[in-house]
């Protein structure tokens, strides 16, 4: 938590930004939030952390010291894993394999999920929103019902149900998650619209005579990106989460695949000889997710300054 006399450093600055907005100073929207953002001490440390987890993601095929699915029994003694050290940093598991390498390639698939769930969900909710907050009447009651019906459901029963009946794949993973986590945006995307479609701009391109369809993705759409910019970093958090509960449960990433998920439920058998096999993974969950959600914070403080 901030001190009082950092809060009101902080408003004052604000009120200079808005100021030199109104003014024509400040260049343009995307760098006065980048001035905001990065007074937040937090969120620019989670965005490095972001960005060097990303990095060696990517990088993975390089920077891994060995091939996350090749198997030594000659480092399992007594069918035990090997502990950390310095040729195998993070140990490795009951198969001999480095755990360092299966946690960086681990993480493309755990990052890999969020960011391509959130990206399916965005899609599916900014329509339904769209659809619902424009139009509104018979459509925006229908739309609404269901969405609350949904809602009801807690969404990780929708998710671990539908895994049921599919093969169990990254693939599938990114579907279902993606597919089943767009009501919040849904609903965020129609009050948005709710507030914006009586606005002079919005009755200025309806008396031009434009097409629905450009009023929504040309002159509303644009009004709801910095929120759902909030709300997909937040999201990505989430689909990790559950991603990794998906693999714990055994309905997530298979063998010989491996994600931060998949490793913790392997480490099950060996909590007590072997702890570092859960504790690596679920220490790169949580720093994820922190580093997620103190970008999250970040942005939105510096998008409207006002909800701090």
């Amino acid at each position: 938590m901030q001190s009082p006399n950092v809060e009101a450093e902080n408003k004052q600055l604000d009120l200079v930004d808005e100021e030199e907005a109104l003014f024509g100073e400040a260049q343009s929207w995307g760098k006065l939030v980048w001035r905001r953002f990065r007074r937040h001490k937090l969120a620019m440390v989670g965005l490095y952390i972001l960005l060097f987890l990303i990095a060696v993601s990517v990088a993975a095929p390089i920077i891994a010291p060995y091939d996350p699915a090749e198997i030594n029994m000659d480092l399992v003694v007594g069918g035990r894993p090997q502990g950390p050290s310095l040729a195998h940093p993070f140990g490795t598991d009951a198969l001999g394999r480095d755990y360092l390498s299966r946690a960086i390639y681990g993480g493309r698939v755990s990052l890999s999920v969020g960011i391509v769930a959130v990206g399916i969900s965005l899609a599916i909710g900014v329509i339904v929103g769209s659809i619902a907050g424009y139009f509104g009447g018979i459509v925006d009651s229908i739309i609404c019902r269901t969405i609350d019906i949904l809602m009801c459901i807690p969404t990780f029963f929708l998710i671990l149900t539908a895994n049921v009946y599919l093969k169990p794949s990254v693939f599938n993973i990114m579907v279902v998650i993606g597919i089943f986590g767009w009501m919040g945006c849904a609903r965020l995307v129609r009050g948005q619209f709710l507030s914006l479609r009586e606005r002079e701009f919005v009755e200025a391109a309806r008396a031009l005579g434009l097409k629905n369809s450009r009023i929504i993705f040309g002159h509303l759409l644009p009004n709801t990106l910095a929120p759902l910019v909030v709300v997909a970093t937040m999201g990505i958090g989430g689909a990790i989460l559950t991603e990794s509960g998906l693999s714990y449960l055994g309905m997530g990433v298979q063998e010989p695949a491996s994600s931060w998920g998949s490793m913790l439920r392997s480490s099950q058998p060996y909590l007590t000889t072997a702890p570092w096999l859960a504790f690596f993974p679920g220490l790169l969950i949580l720093i994820t997710v922190l580093a997620l959600n103190f970008v999250g914070d970040g942005l939105r403080d510096a998008i409207d300054p006002q909800l701090k």
